[in-house]
């Protein structure tokens, strides 16, 4: 929905409100008195007079896959909050590359294009995607990713530049994950680990899985998915090679086929901890992970700020502090799962 270039122009009941005058005299003497206004500078105009509606800011949001509602009402909060409604004073033109991360760069470009007030970038891909694209145009990213690693800030203070945003610790909570599946299906020898290879942060949550299996001594099976297409085969494979449970890496492409997933689990009855809680809210045995959504608030409130003429360089990067491990009890049940009681306690539950 773009409505760039959109102004609307008051139209004010005052400016035709003055009676002609009855008479010569009082003619006279109102004129006199309009010069004797106007000399001492001291006219009191109807504010509307001179009042202009706010200008229609356009911010295009860039993912890497899908946004569900919840997702965009998130970000749609975080900018109202502040003032700033769509359709009224804001517009938001979204672009997705539906999993496809090498269609981001020419999405960036048909943002800078239009062109946009500002740019949210909701991944790591997409985040990079938009940095490389602009010098500029402000991007506000959110991401699970450490920013500095992916090249985005060269500072969680004063980031600098054109770069600021939000991360919520999605990708360095693999060991977390594991322990916690451990916990769940303690009888589980090896535990797979499904990630992206094309996602720039898997190599690092690959690595934080195999290092606490060593510690927990369970062997570590790294599933690796690339495409929508290929989910069910890896999972088909995987279960030849005997999983006994599987850990879903943070990646869009997965949060993408969140109903894929949650599939795969019920048809191979296998237990799978996921990264939001959006998974276990589905059908999904477990998820631990930052709340998605009030991270998302967070960025939309930090684009307001910019849109009233911040500048990115001068925002700290924020962190959503918000966390939730949510267990789905009916979906424990149907795997045959007695659920630890120190869990459910610790845990929200989905009955």
């Amino acid at each position: 929905m773009t409505q760039s270039g959109h102004r609307a122009y008051l139209n004010d009941p005052h400016l035709n409100r003055y009676d002609a005058p009855k008479s010569e005299a009082a003619g006279t003497a109102m004129k006199r008195r309009e010069f004797m206004t106007l000399a001492g500078g001291a006219v009191a105009w109807p504010s509307a007079v001179f009042a202009q509606p706010p200008a229609m800011a356009l911010v295009g949001l860039l993912t890497s896959a899908q946004l569900d509602d919840r997702q965009l009402d998130a970000i749609r909060q975080g900018l109202k909050d502040a003032g700033y409604i769509e359709g009224r004073n804001l517009a938001i033109k979204l672009r997705s590359a539906d999993s496809h991360f090498d269609r981001l760069p020419a999405l960036a470009a048909d943002l800078m294009a239009d062109p946009v007030t500002a740019i949210i970038a909701l991944s790591p891909p997409a985040a990079v995607a938009a940095k490389a694209a602009t010098k500029t145009i402000p991007i506000v990213f959110a991401t699970g990713a450490d920013p500095i690693n992916l090249g985005l800030v060269s500072s969680l203070n004063r980031p600098g530049g054109n770069v600021t945003g939000v991360t919520f610790v999605v990708n360095t909570l693999g060991a977390k994950r594991l322990e916690l599946l451990h916990e769940l299906v303690p009888g589980a020898a090896v535990i797979g680990l499904l990630v992206n290879p094309g996602n720039p942060t898997s190599e690092s949550q690959t690595k934080d899985v195999q290092t606490a299996s060593r510690v927990l001594g369970v062997q570590p099976l790294i599933l690796n998915a690339s495409s929508e297409g290929n989910i069910d085969a890896v999972f088909e494979s995987a279960i030849q090679q005997h999983v006994n449970a599987v850990i879903i890496g943070a990646d869009s492409l997965f949060q993408s086929r969140r109903d894929q997933l949650v599939g795969l689990e019920a048809r191979y009855a296998i237990p799978i901890i996921h990264f939001l809680r959006e998974f276990a809210d589905s059908g999904g045995l477990a998820s631990y992970g930052p709340s998605q959504t009030e991270a998302y608030r967070l960025t939309g409130a930090y684009t307001a700020r910019i849109l009233k003429g911040e500048r990115p360089g001068d925002l700290p990067i924020q962190q959503a502090a918000k966390f939730e491990f949510v267990i789905n009890l009916k979906t424990a049940k149907a795997l045959a799962l007695a659920v630890p009681v120190h869990l459910q306690q610790i845990a929200e539950v989905v009955e």
